[in-house]
């Protein structure tokens, strides 16, 4: 007798596109980075997003499904073109993006038969890039409708935000995973005096209904909240590539881990080496196997440096 697959379900909305890296391009996007991590980590993952009816289009679906995903819920746009992103490296290893507004994944629709793969689904990952055009947006919203466990993954880029738009998602949220610096800047909208982590992450709680605050600090590792509880967790020392894509693979792992329901520590730990691990490498989406990532989480707990991943 055949037994019912126990594989966690997870769908993804937003951008998808190419990042143009001095190395040359890498696919990317936000929520694109996160399905293609957690489909590495064994979840079925799937990616709600849209593309140009061009060669670039076109590449994109091709990568997308060599790794496993369904592209059955890409769309298509005959008159807007896929996204491309000019990403450049700073001194420091943090990234800079020029972002071209509009693009195809501005003008993602709601479709019907979304509701039954919503329903399903064990995670809904967004986040405020994605919904910056009012199709987009809209089509978030009604997904929403649907969906019973909700991360908002903020990603705050100049000029594509505003105030309204991401305290929307807040109230929509279960988890919300922010860097420090997001946190902070959320945080004094509402309350001036939010100066220290611990009044602005107080604050986040008194004001929406979220369950789980994760913060990413880079260097200074992560950290974890509920209303109730903290848990912190330092950073891996590695030789930094590019930070492209680290934040989005660090929340896979810790998705992955959770859904799995790993204790807390657990799944700190292996959301920082996962963030680690790809930092290490070049682009947001490098080829790896799981035995790679548990090999270089083995290595770096036994103190054993690697020159190469």
């Amino acid at each position: 007798m055949k037994t019912r697959s126990t594989k966690k379900t997870t769908v993804c909305f937003g951008e998808i596109l190419w990042d143009m890296l001095p190395t040359g391009k890498k696919p990317g996007g936000a929520p694109m980075n996160v399905a293609y991590h957690l489909q590495k980590l064994g979840l079925q993952s799937y990616m709600i997003s849209r593309v140009g009816q061009d060669i670039a289009g076109e590449e994109l679906i091709d990568f997308v499904q060599s790794i496993g995903l369904p592209a059955d819920y890409i769309q298509k746009d005959n008159l807007h073109k896929t996204s491309e992103v000019l990403a450049t490296i700073k001194e420091n290893h943090e990234v800079s993006y020029d972002i071209v507004f509009p693009v195809a994944w501005d003008f993602i629709n709601w479709q019907p038969e979304y509701e039954a793969l919503l329903r399903r689904a064990d995670a809904f990952i967004f986040g405020s890039l994605g919904s910056r055009n009012s199709q987009s947006q809209q089509a978030l919203f009604r997904m929403l409708e649907y969906t019973a466990y909700n991360v908002f993954d903020v990603n705050i880029r100049e000029p594509y935000y505003s105030q309204e738009l991401i305290a929307a998602l807040l109230h929509r949220s279960h988890l919300v995973k922010v860097n420090a610096a997001e946190l902070m800047m959320i945080a004094g909208w509402y309350d001036a005096s939010c100066n220290t982590e611990e009044r602005a992450i107080a604050m986040l709680f008194k004001e929406f209904n979220i369950k789980e605050v994760l913060i990413t600090k880079g260097s200074k590792g992560a950290t974890y909240y509920t209303a109730s509880f903290r848990y912190d967790y330092p950073a891996y020392s590695i030789c930094v590539a590019d930070t492209v894509g680290s934040g989005d693979s660090f929340l896979a792992a810790f998705l992955a881990m959770k859904l799995g329901e790993q204790p807390v520590e657990v799944t700190l730990d292996y959301a920082v080496a996962m963030g680690a691990f790809i930092t290490a490498q070049s682009g947001a989406c490098p080829a790896y196997s799981k035995f790679d990532l548990d090999r270089f989480i083995w290595k770096r707990k036994l103190g054993i440096e690697e020159k190469s991943i």
